[in-house]
């Protein structure tokens, strides 16, 4: 009898899988809106997410595309890639897993509340408190996004942010450390992955490699490894600019 891989980890017959590059893919697809784009090379706003992105990681002109995009001196965060052209400098990379939704329940959590733009700044804060992964202050504009309170106290958080067509990566999952144990993260990550469903996407995610707790709760809900991953801070050629405050400190 012969097998075959779920689809979500297949290969694709056609070149590379959507995930293989999904912060591409969003930023030309339904994150366009949201996309600052020069050729090869897109970055969300800074106060949105601090994720850029490359066309193709091989090809020498969407580095040049990405310097001139984000401008000299400058670190940011570019996925997927383990080398950079001449002239560029690797800041900081740490590996990654990329995980797919092939078994998960998901269904809505009575307890959730929708969160909004009012809700940023203790979103915010539970974000610095728990430290999920990056968080900015538009973040919430990048899809759905639910959390549970406690007493009027927000104390556990999920939401939508990468969206490669047909896909949206599940994020910002945090419990406050005084709540963790209750399986208040799992529930959210159901609820979220309801809405995801509903409109016909599938959902993903992300985590740190090191974070074996996280990786075997998502692996016991019904999320699948896909793929190691890479996140790396590079640093653009040249020297950045220095404000006025800086130059002023110098003088």
């Amino acid at each position: 009898m012969s097998t075959s891989l779920h689809p979500a980890l297949s290969p694709s017959p056609t070149g590379p899988h959507i995930l293989d590059n999904p912060a591409w893919a969003a930023l030309t697809g339904p994150h366009a809106h949201l996309a600052e784009r020069l050729g090869r090379a897109a970055r969300y706003p800074t106060d949105v997410s601090p994720f850029t992105a490359l066309e193709d990681p091989a090809d020498p002109r969407a580095w040049d595309d990405l310097a001139a995009l984000v401008g000299p001196g400058t670190v940011t965060p570019v996925t997927g890639v383990r080398s950079v052209p001449d002239g560029w400098r690797i800041e900081e990379s740490g590996e990654g897993v990329q995980l797919v939704d092939t078994a998960l329940r998901a269904e809505p959590a009575p307890e959730a509340v929708w969160l909004g733009p009012a809700d940023v700044p203790e979103i915010l804060g539970l974000i610095a408190l728990t430290r999920p992964g990056p968080f900015r202050p538009r973040t919430i504009e990048l899809g759905a996004y639910l959390g549970i309170r406690e007493r009027g106290r927000l104390i556990a958080l999920a939401g939508e942010r990468l969206r490669p067509p047909g896909w949206t990566e599940i994020s910002a999952v945090c419990t406050h450390p005084d709540h963790r144990g209750r399986g208040l993260a799992t529930r959210l990550v159901r609820a979220v992955a309801a809405g995801i469903r509903d409109r016909g996407d599938t959902p993903f995610l992300h985590a740190a490699a090191s974070n074996t707790n996280a990786i075997r709760l998502y692996e016991s809900i019904g999320f699948t490894l896909r793929r190691r991953t890479q996140f790396t801070l590079v640093r653009t050629p040249g020297e950045r600019p220095r404000t006025p405050e800086e130059r002023e400190a110098r003088a």
